[in-house]
């Protein structure tokens, strides 16, 4: 789905009374992305806990939820709901090549989903993680502190976004393809 379809298609859903599946305008919201930031933050901390506890399949879960949170905090400073996290990436993909967030690449890769089998993401880790047999497991043991410190990365890198005093718009050639 091209970034301008993730628009368009929420402006028809929403006329239609139903709950929209990609990108909506809305007004700007710092708390809203304060609160995301946090939420972030404590998702992290989860990872300890289940850590501790054995649960190892339940952490890739929260890796990947940290970084999305992330993602809808910086899309709360531009004013953008989503409810798709193929277009959230998009989103943060084109703002970033725009070079209207300093962002790092591999956090919105991290976000991406694929349609392509052959194409693997956090997203199918997260999922064959969660929906699979085991309870815990060597590979996540062996990303534990490579994952954590991308985490912690991408919150400290958000909070710069967030907590700037920038304004942030959606692009106008956004705007215009809507």
């Amino acid at each position: 789905m091209k970034l301008g379809e993730c628009f368009e298609s929420a402006i028809k859903d929403e006329k239609k009374g139903r709950k929209h599946k990609g990108l909506l305008m809305v007004r700007s919201d710092n708390k809203k992305a304060e609160e995301y930031v946090n939420k972030a933050k404590i998702n992290l901390e989860l990872c300890d806990v289940y850590k501790q506890k054995g649960f190892d399949y339940k952490i890739p879960e929260e890796w990947f939820y940290t970084l999305y949170y992330c993602a809808l905090a910086i899309l709360s400073k531009f004013g953008v709901e989503s409810r798709s996290q193929r277009c959230t990436a998009e989103f943060l993909r084109h703002v970033k090549n725009k070079g209207l967030i300093d962002y790092d690449d591999e956090f919105i890769e991290r976000i991406t989903v694929y349609k392509e089998k052959d194409e693997k993401s956090d997203v199918d880790r997260r999922e064959s993680a969660r929906y699979g047999s085991s309870v815990r497991s060597k590979e996540i043991e062996s990303q534990y502190e490579h994952m954590n410190k991308l985490c912690k990365r991408a919150i400290n890198e958000c909070e710069e976004i967030v907590y700037s005093k920038n304004e942030f718009e959606v692009p106008e050639e956004l705007i215009n393809s809507f």
